[in-house]
Formats: structure tokens, sequence, C-alpha cells
């Protein structure tokens, strides 16, 4: 996959660093929206397709990103179809920092070393290629203000960034309450990205081993992924669901990325 284009996880990690502190907004669900953020991507790629509430590998040759195609050879290897809110719920031990270190790799980010509490070591992440991340969130802006529906990509970026939380970090206060409206609307521009949003967000409100209500009667608009477009509307931003986001008591400190025992 050609570094022309960056990947929609790429794209969600650079959104959610704060450029002042160099520590990741929404640090336990932007984990979470990184595994979706991958499901997005290898299904732009044709990999894999949205079967209801799962997700089938369509076609599992590589696409050349190691980190994507991990990810596709463990669907490959589950044999049928795997519910999305499973795969999103499951262990992605070190996923964050593996993107954050590929992009330090890029230039995309600069690492600063410092040290918490003066003992345990830590790194911080700077945007280096400012460029970049000004043209991704005028991408995210312009499907926000203008109103005409975005491409698919930015669609499933939007939708990824609502799932986790950064409505408030990228539109603060009472003046960006409008626009953090309509990124939690553009969740029905994509239906895979409406599927794996609404994932990220089961997740976090502790649904994830539950299984999803059956099915519409016959007669009912659509299947599949469109399903979790309709629901787009009557959804609410995880920061203000109850005990979900804000309220999270470690998520400023978990925005530093902390390796410790480090020579």
């Amino acid at each position: 996959m050609g570094r022309s284009r960056r990947t929609i996880p790429e794209e969600l990690l650079l959104l959610a660093l704060d450029p002042a502190t160099g520590t990741t907004a929404q640090p336990q669900s932007l984990d979470l929206g990184l595994a979706g953020a991958q499901l997005v991507e290898l299904a732009l790629a044709g990999r894999i397709a949205p079967d209801g509430d799962r997700i089938a590998v369509v076609h599992p040759r590589p696409t050349g990103d190691p980190t994507l195609d991990s990810a596709l050879e463990l669907l490959r290897r589950r044999g049928s179809p795997v519910r999305a809110v499973h795969w999103i719920g499951g262990p992605r031990l070190g996923l964050r920092q593996t993107y954050l270190t590929h992009l330090e790799r890029c230039g995309m980010v600069h690492a600063v070393a410092g040290q918490m509490c003066g003992v345990l070591p830590t790194t911080r992440y700077q945007a280096t290629e400012t460029a970049i991340s000004r043209e991704i969130r005028t991408r995210l802006d312009s499907a926000i203000r203008t109103g005409v529906p975005p491409d698919p990509r930015t669609a499933a970026l939007a939708a990824l960034a609502h799932a986790v939380g950064l409505g408030k970090h990228l539109y603060p206060g009472n003046e960006g309450r409008s626009s953090r409206s309509r990124l939690r609307d553009l969740i029905r521009h994509d239906p895979m990205g409406g599927l794996v949003a609404h994932a990220v967000m089961d997740v976090q409100n502790g649904v994830g081993a539950q299984p999803r209500r059956a099915p519409a009667p016959a007669g009912s608009a659509g299947s599949g992924g469109g399903g979790a477009g309709r629901r787009a509307a009557a959804v609410r931003p995880p920061a203000e669901a109850a005990g979900v986001g804000a309220g999270q008591p470690a998520t400023h400190r978990g925005g530093v990325m902390a390796r410790a025992g480090a020579s």
C-alpha cells in the first residue's frame, strides 16, 4: 500500500494527537477505534465485507501493509465471519504504539522522551508533517460544514472520530456543538464505517458480549451494514454516555505513551 495515501488508522491517530502536549485524546477508546479503523481500511481495499453485524474475509490476498495484513490473517484464521463487536473488543495490545512508531519512522511524528512523576520513562509524540494533519482536518471540516456527502474514506474517518469521542477534542465548547452533531450524522454515509463505529461504542458501553437485537421484520428497509446507518441519529457520543469517555479518570494520563523498563 503506497505511502501517498495515509490509512484510516493513521489518520485517526493523527487527529487524536494533541499538538500542544504530544498526548493522544481519548486513549482508551482510541485503541478500540484503531482496531475498527483497520477493518474499514481492509473493507475499502476489498479484502473484507460486512455480513450483517459480522465481518467476512472475501479476498485474503495481502495488502502490502504489515499491520493490516496481520489483522487480515487473524480474520482469515477464524474460518467464519466474526462479529465486529467481538473483534474490536478483543485484545489489541500495543496497537496504538505500533502505529505511533510507524508514523515516527515515516517522519510524521517526532518522539520526545520524558518522565512521569520523575520516575517512569515516557514518550510523547509531536506531529512534524503538519501539512498532512491539516489536510486530514480540512477534509473532515468540509464534510461537516458544507453538507456535501463525503467520500467513503472521510465518512468512515468521521464515524470513527465520533465513536471514540474525538468530537469534543476537535470541536470544543458550545461553539462546536453543531459541528459535533454533524460529525455524528456523517456515520450514515458509509455502511462499513457505521457498522464499525457502532461496534466501538457497543464495546465502550459494555454490551460487546450481548447479541444484537433480532433483525427487523420483513418490510423494513435494508439489512447488513445499512442497519448501522439507520441508528446513527439516535447515538450519543461515548464521552457523553454515562460512565464512558469523559468519566474515565485515567483518560489524560493514558495519552502519554510510556516505555517502562527502557534501557
